[in-house]
């Protein structure tokens, strides 16, 4: 299918398929913002549920103390909670 021809929902499938990125690397690359990015990532997941893909995802990380137990994967949170520190890494998406 053309690039042209598909929603912004299958070219960041697609996307997904052939590199890893986290939100806000497929906002810039796609022109949309952040949290509508990760819409599409979230809505993407649902659809694949049917498939024989998978997505995959790389937690957030804190820089200063390494944590990355978080209860949600996919948002990226504020700060640690081991450390409180606010330098935190972003999840990364790939489709598998």
């Amino acid at each position: 299918m053309r690039e042209a021809d598909q929603t912004t929902r299958e070219r960041i499938a697609d996307r997904l398929r052939d590199e890893a990125l986290s939100a806000s690397g497929l906002a810039r690359a796609f022109g949309i913002r952040t949290p509508e990015a990760l819409d599409h990532v979230q809505h993407i997941a649902r659809s694949l549920a049917s498939t024989d893909d998978e997505l995959q995802v790389a937690p957030p990380t804190c820089r200063d103390c390494g944590f990355d137990g978080f209860d949600d994967p996919v948002n990226r949170p504020s700060r640690c909670p081991e450390c409180r520190s606010e330098t935190l890494t972003e999840p990364v998406f790939r489709i598998d």
